[in-house]
């Protein structure tokens, strides 16, 4: 394993960008291209035209060419069609939860710009936090080890990326840990995208979101592939007794790395 990472780093190293970001992205077009194809083709609820929407994802495709992202086009082109799906005469807001180097953060406030929603965007700016868990690996056979300071991108770092890729106006930055930050906060959740890596970050942001999130809204969790989030999501005790709610009906547990719970 360590010598598959150690290959993967040096070829990012040698390859030039261009080309490695047109390679990444022509594997991944086989699962992107049906969300790009319903984005396109379907109505929202909140009125955009095509021409809106295509514009919309190539956007997002700048914006991963731009910054480091973990996560695909069709994924984050899922959650984007669920907020322009949001009943526009309802009062909600748009969540993120963990913005890593703004990647996420600029498509989902050009998203939360177009629906003409405020997009709330809670992460430390610190990184992972300190912690003792152990994911071994993920469901598709890579390492899944976090440590703390992994995946960290200053607030300043991120509202750069956005000022310049995204509607930093759309976007209200909270910063701290997630079990200080989170319980004040009482907006009516419309999506909220989170994607945390760490089974406890996870169960935090599900305790204090899911009650928030409106009737038809959506939460999205972007660590599918982790094992120990997969447990969380399965574990009917942790949603009877933490949340107070019946565990919801999740597709895809166990086999994709973005979940979509839906209230």
């Amino acid at each position: 394993m360590l010598l598959v990472k150690s290959s993967k780093s040096f070829l990012k190293k040698i390859v030039p960008w261009p080309i490695l970001y047109l390679y990444r992205k022509f594997r991944s077009l086989p699962e992107d291209f049906p969300a790009i194809a319903r984005f396109l083709t379907r109505t929202t609820k909140i009125k955009t035209t095509i021409f809106q929407r295509l514009n919309l994802i190539l956007k997002f495709y700048r914006i991963s060419y731009s910054i480091e992202c973990p996560h695909s086009e069709g994924e984050m082109i899922r959650v984007a069609s669920a907020i322009l799906s949001l009943e526009p005469s309802k009062q909600s807001v748009i969540v993120e939860a963990g913005s890593y180097k703004g990647g996420s953060t600029s498509k989902l406030c050009l998203a939360a710009h177009l629906a003409g929603k405020k997009l709330y965007v809670f992460d430390s700016f610190e990184g992972i936090p300190e912690n003792q868990e152990q994911h071994r690996k993920n469901i598709f056979g890579g390492a899944a080890r976090f440590n703390k300071g992994d995946y960290s991108g200053s607030l300043d770092e991120v509202k750069a990326a956005v000022s310049k890729f995204g509607d930093i106006n759309s976007c209200e930055f909270i910063k701290g840990w997630f079990e200080n930050t989170m319980p004040g906060f009482k907006e009516p959740v419309g999506v909220a995208y989170i994607d945390v890596d760490l089974q406890s970050s996870t169960k935090t942001c599900l305790k204090y979101l899911y009650p928030l999130v409106v009737p038809n809204g959506r939460i999205f969790s972007q660590d599918g592939h982790l094992p120990l989030v997969i447990e969380l999501l399965n574990d009917k005790t942790f949603w009877e007794n933490e949340i107070g709610v019946k565990k919801p009906s999740i597709e895809d547990v166990g086999k994709k790395k973005l979940l979509e719970i839906e209230k």
